[in-house]
């Protein structure tokens, strides 16, 4: 029997007892016109069974909780760098993440030797995902994602496919489509992948048989790196530089874009001076500007690895956090201990 058609079976079972108080909210999407044409499309495209889908979404229920949360993104909101950094970048992240690097050591210097990328990277992202695995999530992936899918206009097609990915990634792991819990937005796991890229870059890294995101430490660290560098990352090579500006040419190169498009001369033209270590000159990079009320604007030249880390997350203040608490990780790592007396 497949994992959806358990569900079928244990939803025949559930119709006729009485509701439970602990039983999601919400209304179900047996009826909604958009759920059904998204069935006759699966039918279509990949040979699912449409009894059983129609029986997945009159259990998938619309969580309004869930829509309040994706309008409230610290992304979204009037919070400056400074305090979206500080979310991350403070003593509780670098103390839980060196604990997390001492742990998974062998594995994450594996993962750099078989990647390229470095393991503080990937400490990083974990720890902003999920605090190293704490904080994966209470949300049922398939109400989460039919919500999403079907009742929140602006980003609908892309929740679409990723319910699609999901269906897709249970029937594949005959995991119960109802079980799996993760974020408000549908991300599984210790890393956050969403459903597609849980299908096309978790990796059982530990080589059990298994590839599991949920509760492998090691799955989530080869993952993390296999996606970083199927999206590009460059092993060996920075991933941002402080900048100084000055005059106003600038302003024409700090545009949000985080493309790796202009020279290091162009931005030198411009006012723009990378501070740091020197770059390679054929490099290329993006001018960042980091605004917070009341201060001066931080600025960053990001290059080709800063622009991988904006994949995993397309916010600016995302990936420079990531970047940020790695270099705090790799600072702290390397810091000899104090002698003993």
């Amino acid at each position: 029997m497949s994992a959806v058609r358990a569900a079928v079976a244990l939803l025949l079972l559930l119709a006729a007892a009485p509701a439970r108080a602990d039983e999601p909210a919400g209304e179900t999407y047996a009826l909604h016109p958009d759920a059904q044409e998204f069935i006759r499309e699966l039918v279509e495209r990949h040979a699912f069974d449409a009894d059983e889908l129609r029986a997945v979404f009159s259990g998938a229920r619309r969580q309004d909780a869930v829509l309040a949360a994706m309008r409230a993104q610290p992304e979204t909101q009037s919070r400056s760098w400074a305090e979206y950094r500080a979310m991350f970048v403070n003593e509780r992240h670098l103390r839980a993440g060196l604990a997390f690097w001492r742990e998974h050591a062998g594995q994450l210097a594996r993962a750099r030797r078989t990647y390229g990328v470095p393991e503080e990277i990937i400490v990083a992202i974990i720890g902003v995902e999920t605090f190293y695995g704490r904080n994966t999530g209470r949300w049922r992936v398939i109400d989460a994602l039919a919500t999403l899918a079907f009742d929140y206009p602006p980003r609908a097609p892309f929740f679409r496919g990723e319910l699609e990915n999901y269906l897709l990634f249970t029937r594949k792991t005959e995991l119960d489509v109802f079980a799996v819990k993760g974020s408000y937005a549908g991300a599984i796991g210790i890393p956050q992948f969403m459903p597609g890229s849980y299908l096309h870059y978790a990796v059982d890294f530990d080589g059990d048989g298994r590839t599991d995101l949920q509760g492998n430490a090691s799955d989530a660290i080869g993952s993390v790196a296999n996606f970083l560098r199927r999206h590009g990352w460059r092993p060996g090579e920075a991933v941002q530089r402080g900048a100084r500006v000055s005059g106003e040419g600038y302003r024409a190169y700090a545009d949000g874009n985080p493309l790796p498009r202009h020279t290091l001369e162009e931005l030198a033209l411009a006012g723009v001076e990378a501070r740091g270590a020197p770059l390679p000159a054929e490099a290329r990079a993006a001018l960042l500007r980091l605004e917070t009320p009341r201060r001066p604007d931080d600025f960053r030249i990001g290059l080709q690895n800063y622009y991988v880390l904006t994949r995993y997350n397309r916010s600016l203040f995302y990936a420079l956090s990531v970047a940020d608490l790695a270099e705090a990780l790799r600072a702290a790592r390397s810091r000899k201990p104090a002698t003993q007396k």
